[in-house]
């Protein structure tokens, strides 16, 4: 039983491209399906987190995070009787327009697309889905419902101010309503983004020993979390004194959010999905203890995991990357792969067009393919650190429209 505010397939907006519905599963199962078999999705499996994707085969990557986020926002869902496929539809496309190397990728592409346009990661994804993925036979992109497109392009809130102009073109032809709030499936996959992420981060960290867990146990919520293992289990050894410290760390956030979204809903009343994308605020949200003590954690994150001098130096190698790949595509284009020159081709000439183009392509490519890349078109060697494999590793079907 769904409650009356959740999305449901029978009140579902569409699609852009009319198809014939399946006889055994709903819109929103398609959506997630067609995500999860997207060739955007698997190369997620080889995209950054925090640390490059061969740094270690226990670190988190793009993928796992997004696996991860699913699952968090399927039992928040669940909690809250929304639909439970729709949520994880957009939980797990929330991250497919991540570039290579995380968000210091995102930050090289959009300074070098500065002048046409920019880049953003979110944007990104509604491109990806709606263009770049093209192997369908009647149209470009995945062809995913209305609700779902929406909860990706704003499930972090309205989009207020200059709409990126990946995201804008898109709205052109399908209006996503971007001044308003998304239904509260995409809100819950959001607030799961920052539970996942919180949570595996500060076990990343402690498994690189950029930090100590005495460090840990003395952070906010997480002192309680320790305290409580203690008590329970003293004398217990380290990787699982931790580990169960962290997963009580877990609940506490995703109890926290339940019990806040209730209560907003509570006081809202929505009698429909319309009702919360029009209720001018989050329905979906931590309590304002709980959002203080995170600030402090992620505080913590900036400057001992993000800002570790290691991962500094490492920002500073990958960015050297993008911003050697951008200018050498855009001087000379035949180097792009040949189903990528097919679309130069059809641009006459356009340099904001070649741009988008060669955004696509690199931002499209794993952290792998683009440091064997590089190398094989600079005839520079990877820098220490960052050789992860050789070009004999690189596949053919790599080199591909998606990279």
């Amino acid at each position: 039983m769904l409650a009356p505010y959740a999305s449901t397939p029978e009140g579902t907006r569409g699609r852009l491209f009319p198809e014939e519905e399946s006889a055994f599963r709903s819109c929103y199962q398609r959506d997630r399906d067609r995500i999860i078999h997207a060739s955007a999705f698997r190369r997620l499996k080889h995209k950054t987190q925090v640390f490059i994707e061969h740094e270690g085969d226990y670190f988190r990557t793009r993928l796992t995070h997004s696996i991860e986020v699913g699952q968090v926002a399927r039992t928040i869902a669940g909690a809250l009787k929304l639909n439970p496929e729709l949520t994880e539809a957009v939980a797990l496309a929330h991250d497919l327009g991540h570039p290579p190397f995380g968000h210091t990728g995102e930050d090289a592409l959009h300074d070098l697309m500065a002048p046409y346009g920019g880049f953003d990661h979110n944007a990104q994804a509604i491109r990806i889905v709606t263009n770049l993925e093209r192997t369908y036979a009647e149209w470009d992109g995945l062809n995913l419902t209305w609700d779902c497109l929406e909860g990706i392009a704003k499930h972090n809130g309205p989009v207020a101010g200059t709409v990126p102009i990946a995201l804008a073109e898109y709205n052109a032809i399908h209006d996503l309503e971007l001044h308003t709030h998304a239904s509260a499936e995409a809100q819950v996959a959001a607030l799961s983004d920052d539970i996942a992420y919180n949570n595996h981060d500060l076990h990343d960290g402690l498994r690189a020993e950029l930090f100590s867990t005495d460090e840990l146990s003395e952070l906010p919520i997480l002192k309680d979390c320790f305290a409580e293992v203690d008590g329970l289990y003293p004398g217990l050894n380290l990787y699982r004194r931790r580990h169960e410290a962290l997963r009580r760390f877990f609940g506490v956030l995703v109890g926290d959010v339940i019990d806040v979204t209730r209560a907003n809903l509570a006081d809202l009343n929505p009698a429909s999905v319309v009702d919360v994308r029009h209720a001018g605020r989050m329905m979906v949200q931590f309590s304002p203890h709980i959002w203080t003590d995170l600030k402090v954690i992620r505080e913590f994150l900036f400057h001992r995991m993000y800002r570790a001098p290691e991962v500094v130096e490492t920002r500073a190698k990958v960015t050297r990357i993008v911003q050697e790949l951008f200018p050498l595509f855009m001087q000379s284009p035949d180097l792009l792969p040949k189903q990528w020159r097919k679309d130069v081709d059809d641009i006459a000439g356009d340099e904001t067009a070649l741009a988008r183009i060669v955004c696509d392509y690199i931002s499209g490519m794993t952290d792998r393919f683009a440091i064997v890349e590089h190398a094989r078109l600079t005839g520079q060697d990877p820098e220490p650190g960052l050789r992860a494999s050789g070009p004999g590793h690189i596949r053919y079907e790599d080199r591909l429209r998606n990279g």
